[in-house]
């Protein structure tokens, strides 16, 4: 497969991930990607999953950075992102959910192309992909259609996992959430900067609960407390926000 000709930083946040972080850095290193950056952020893992990055994961990535104190999914993205390098920053969850040798390609070319400045992965516009269960997507249409009215955007998906940023853009934003916060937060805020935002259809497998899916009921409402949260960052623009 002919490589793609950019430069991408990976940041690969993970919790408890050891049956999976080995397998995803793998695939992550298989994308076509001609010069490819890939930060793991390990939350605190109690699992073993530390253990495995030191021994078998070091010596593949470019970095991998350890937080002494579980600081959430939100404040290890903040980490990855400040060391990053490369033109163009994606997050990458530490499960196989998502598929980087498909998807990255798509992922950074409206940025390559200069028709985007920040590109979201949207999970519902593939009709081939399942949707998962039906209360986590009925959640996430909840969320989404409550962040396109406070920002503007027409979105499908705001709490997929790849969201895709020219690095000067994620690194020109301040970010605050710690935890699944995140997703609506920097949402707002990207937003808020007037660049301009696509979303293209993505490849997803998603897993089950028992499989070690990790989003619970309090997470949805910590979401719906950010969107308003953030609202006030869209406020200002009026009608320049739309999309």
């Amino acid at each position: 497969m002919k490589k793609v000709n950019c430069s991408l930083t990976v940041v690969i946040p993970c919790y408890n991930e050891k049956d999976t972080i080995g397998p995803i850095v793998d695939k992550v290193l298989e994308a076509p990607i001609q010069d490819l950056e890939v930060i793991v952020v390990d939350n605190c893992s109690t699992d073993g999953t530390r253990e495995l990055l030191r021994e078998q994961i070091e010596t593949k990535v470019h970095k991998v950075i350890y937080n002494e104190v579980n600081i959430g999914k939100g404040g290890s993205l903040q980490r990855g992102f400040r060391a990053a390098t490369k033109d163009i920053v994606i997050v990458q969850d530490a499960d196989l959910e998502y598929d980087p040798v498909k998807d990255y390609p798509r992922l950074v070319q409206p940025i390559i192309k200069d028709k985007a400045d920040v590109v979201y992965g949207s999970r519902f516009r593939n009709p081939k992909n399942e949707r998962g269960h039906w209360l986590n997507y009925l959640g996430n249409q909840v969320f989404t259609r409550l962040s396109n009215r406070m920002t503007g955007l027409k979105l499908t998906d705001v709490e997929t996992c790849y969201k895709t940023f020219r690095r000067e853009i994620i690194q020109g934003i301040e970010l605050k959430e710690s935890g699944f916060g995140f997703e609506p937060e920097v949402t707002a805020k990207v937003a808020a900067t007037g660049c301009r935002v696509m979303e293209i259809p993505i490849d997803y497998y998603p897993r089950k609960t028992n499989q070690g899916k990790k989003v619970k009921f309090r997470h949805g409402l910590l979401t719906i407390y950010c969107i308003f949260k953030y609202r006030k960052y869209n406020r200002s623009r009026g009608e320049k926000g739309k999309r």
